[in-house]
């Protein structure tokens, strides 16, 4: 059973059996689309509850969707890189290998390259400065998980049905069709104007592009698509999906240099359909909050 390979702010892993209770039927689902993939905690879940024939998956990140499309195609390749990274794994090289210059590495260094920052960088945080270079230090682990061979195979096993790219979330409306499942997981609106932190990739992720997202979530839904969107609970985000279902769902955010500023918070969930009953019977599982961001 495949399972998330990377850690990633606002990773959805603790929130999955919330969100099984929301997912539409799967003799309603074919196709399923994923425009924010992130770590992809969502699409592994979907794969197994809902079991769709067909899965497109994008991201505007060059460099995760890199990834997702090298274990597709390449997934020894990585798994061998990965495996020098594990036993080269040091200070020095954690900042020799962030050093490096992407444009001349190849998909397999680039891909094994960001698997080993993620699971040895501080927090698991996915962050780039303003020349779009990762810039997070490393974290403080004993023995960090780096090389997980079994579980990238089952990810490549589980991608061989998935269509993977780069693109704006906008594309998804070329892509969807209706009948499809289509679920965004935007960079959040921000709680609060010093909780700003959508620096996954070099543009920041404003209100205009939650205006935007909200249009392409209202035409998707005219089409037919049963789509369902995540994000924080804002007056904003309430006031731009005030026409659809709006659920709250509790989760625990651990991105925070304060700790007594992590806990439960409260978010969203907007669908477009009423889900069916659904008896989930997998209980939440219990997580090292220093370990994980997803």
């Amino acid at each position: 059973m495949a399972s998330p390979f990377l850690k990633w702010a606002g990773g959805k892993s603790q929130l999955l059996p919330q969100f099984e209770s929301l997912y539409p039927a799967a003799e309603d689902v074919e196709r399923y689309l994923e425009p924010f993939v992130g770590s992809g905690a969502v699409f592994f879940d979907v794969r197994k509850v809902l079991l769709p024939k067909r899965s497109i998956l994008s991201d505007n990140n060059a460099d995760l969707v890199n990834v997702w499309k090298t274990l597709k195609q390449r997934v020894e390749d990585v798994i061998a890189a990965l495996d020098r990274h594990r036993r080269l794994h040091s200070e020095r090289h954690y900042y020799a290998v962030r050093a490096q210059k992407i444009d001349d590495l190849d998909e397999v260094e680039r891909a094994a390259r960001l698997i080993y920052m993620n699971k040895t960088c501080f927090n698991g945080l996915y962050r780039v400065n303003s020349k779009g270079q990762f810039n997070v230090p490393l974290g403080r682990y004993v023995n960090p998980p780096i090389l997980d061979a079994e579980n990238l195979r089952a990810v490549c096993e589980v991608l061989g049905r998935a269509s993977i790219k780069v693109a704006h979330f906008r594309q998804t409306l070329k892509d969807a069709r209706p009948g499809d499942f289509v679920y965004f997981d935007p960079p959040y609106d921000p709680l609060s104007q010093t909780a700003y932190f959508t620096a996954y990739t070099e543009g920041a992720f404003g209100r205009k592009d939650q205006a935007e997202l909200a249009d392409v979530y209202a035409q998707l839904a005219r089409r037919g698509c049963r789509v369902m969107l995540s994000n924080s609970d804002t007056e904003f985000v309430r006031s731009l999906y005030r026409d659809f279902d709006v659920r709250t769902v509790t989760a625990r955010r651990t991105i925070n240099s304060r700790a007594d500023r992590r806990g439960p918070i409260g978010e969203v969930v907007v669908i477009n359909y009423e889900p069916p009953a659904r008896i989930v019977t997998r209980k939440p599982t219990r997580r090292r909050a220093s370990a994980r961001a997803d």
